[in-house]
């Protein structure tokens, strides 16, 4: 098994279904949650729990470093709160931006729940933290087209 050190992650996002703008230079962290809920059948008669999976959901959970300079990442999740429709927030996630077909990527299409742009103490480092819900499916491919 070949061990990693997550350093280098790609975060890719956008509005019109192809993640465009590059997030990775401002990326302090990435969480991406995958899961399906359980439904509990269990009927009399049963010595253990029996379960149904449900439907499935995921979550991004992203930290950044802010910037208000021309980088315009404030801008851009300022304006992705609350987007639906045809201009949610697409993301594509890679563990690393090293060549196309040599890493995994995770595709999906999401709401972001929120965004503080500021908030910290006196000398804390300006970071801000965003959750990307689900709104469709988590598709993972082996990057056999460019993200």
């Amino acid at each position: 098994m070949a061990e990693m050190v997550l350093k280098n992650a790609r975060i890719k996002m956008g509005t019109s279904g192809a993640p465009s703008t590059t997030l990775s230079p401002f990326l302090r962290s990435v969480t991406l949650n995958y899961s399906a809920e359980l439904l509990d059948k269990t009927a009399m008669g049963n010595a253990s729990r029996r379960r149904l999976a449900g439907l499935k959901d995921w979550t991004a959970t992203l930290e950044f470093n802010q910037s208000f300079n021309t980088s315009n990442i404030n801008k851009f999740f300022f304006n992705l709160v609350g987007k639906a429709g045809s201009s949610n927030c697409y993301i594509s996630i890679r563990p690393e931006s090293s060549g196309v077909g040599s890493t995994h990527r995770y595709y999906g299409k999401g709401l972001l729940e929120g965004y503080t742009p500021i908030s910290g103490g006196v000398g804390d480092l300006a970071t801000f933290s965003v959750n990307i819900l689900c709104d469709g499916n988590l598709t993972r491919s082996s990057n056999t087209q460019p993200a």
